[in-house]
């Protein structure tokens, strides 16, 4: 099957009440445990990105490592991680920024990004835009150029879009 057969929304469950009530969780692991589907969907938005001339993909933790990884491969670039304060072993930098459901920090190594290099953003799901927000800050501090954003996911009902300004985004899946 190709990937323009592929309803990726039939491959996505979703979890009622969770991480509390109110929330409509959509999980992805159902879609990564199809190599199959896992594979096209990551095809599928190598082809929407690879005209912004990538020269490396930023993923925060932790699902933005399985699906910013595998579209570093498929682009052929490298790949740096976005992690939680304090997990990097090298030099970093930090940023604070406010979840969904409260506050954190994200980290990326000083190394990780050239000045000038030209930087995809890729994550599982776009929904407030603050981690994607902070990803942004991280990487200008860094001196990256911030080419676009690419989710599995983005929760249209949440704005996060809006935090976003002149970043070019690509969805796979949107939940209006």
């Amino acid at each position: 099957m190709t990937s323009s057969t592929y309803n990726f929304k039939d491959y996505i469950r979703v979890i009622s009440d969770f991480p509390q009530p109110g929330i409509r969780f959509k999980d992805i692991t159902t879609l990564l445990k199809d190599g199959d589907v896992y594979r096209a969907a990551i095809e599928q938005m190598r082809a929407a990105v690879e005209h912004l001339r990538i020269d490396v993909v930023a993923g925060p933790e932790a699902r933005g490592f399985v699906v910013g990884a595998p579209l570093a491969l498929a682009l052929g670039v490298g790949f740096a991680p976005i992690r939680k304060s304090g997990k990097l072993p090298g030099a970093t930098i930090t940023a604070s920024y406010d979840l969904e459901y409260g506050k954190d920090q994200l980290a990326m190594h000083t190394d990780s990004i050239s000045p000038g290099q030209r930087v995809l953003i890729a994550d599982d799901l776009l929904a407030t835009g603050g981690t994607i927000a902070t990803s942004i800050n991280l990487i200008k501090q860094l001196g990256g150029e911030v080419a676009g954003a690419a989710f599995l996911i983005e929760l249209a009902y949440l704005t996060g879009r809006s935090k976003l300004d002149g970043v070019d985004i690509f969805s796979l899946m949107t939940y209006e």
